[in-house]
């Protein structure tokens, strides 16, 4: 399975029904194309849409629908446009019940760098900063390492933050980790994959959830 369809399958798993969802540019918007048919799930997008639906086919594209990464998306029945600072008054209002946003490094306290690499052009920081304070629960999916190899989970991050202490949970294609009062922890792991794999590929320093030790074993 293509690595960023396995981390998009889990992250699925995160949206309960009835939810409002907010889905960060990049990766996180194939999400909702996974949601499954039953929930009644409505996907916010902080440029002035609440009711996103999958990915348009090609006799469904409205250039004037899109989404807050410049795609073209559909509109699900009962959805409503606003602007900005209606979206970022629902976000900061804490009415967004979950946020699963892209990432480029994870600390293993919690912070979250995922708006600018230094020396990069940028349009600016967007909506993350908003969103990882105003959402009841923020979701990251990211690759565990960048294309050097170089772990993403790491022990500080050293590019500019977008929030301290802010993610709830982590996802990538080897594992699943949530922050915690005793620090990162690893609570799954994803198929064909193992502890040791893991902690050769992050940087963070992590404790091993004692009931996926015991399903190890």
């Amino acid at each position: 399975m293509d690595v960023r369809l396995k981390i998009i399958k889990r992250a699925v798993l995160e949206i309960e029904d009835g939810m409002n969802v907010n889905l960060g540019i990049g990766m996180p918007t194939l999400v909702a194309n996974e949601i499954p048919s039953e929930y009644n799930v409505m996907l916010q997008s902080e440029n002035g849409l609440l009711g996103i639906g999958p990915y348009p086919i090609d006799d469904e594209v409205d250039a004037d629908l899109i989404n807050a990464g410049k795609e073209t998306v559909t509109a699900v029945s009962g959805a409503s446009y606003f602007d900005s600072a209606e979206s970022f008054a629902m976000i900061r209002g804490g009415h967004i019940d979950l946020a699963i946003l892209g990432g480029m490094e994870v600390a293993e306290n919690g912070d979250l760098a995922n708006w600018m690499i230094p020396g990069k052009m940028v349009k600016g920081m967007g909506g993350a900063m908003d969103l990882v304070n105003g959402a009841k629960r923020v979701v990251v999916v990211m690759e565990h390492v960048n294309k050097h190899g170089e772990s993403k989970v790491k022990k500080y991050c050293t590019l500019p933050l977008t929030g301290q202490r802010v993610v709830h949970r982590l996802i990538t294609e080897l594992a699943v980790f949530d922050f915690t009062n005793d620090g990162m922890q690893l609570i799954e792991l994803q198929d064909g994959v193992t502890i040791k794999e893991v902690q050769e590929k992050t940087e963070a320093s992590f404790i091993v959830s004692p009931q996926l030790l015991s399903n190890q074993n």
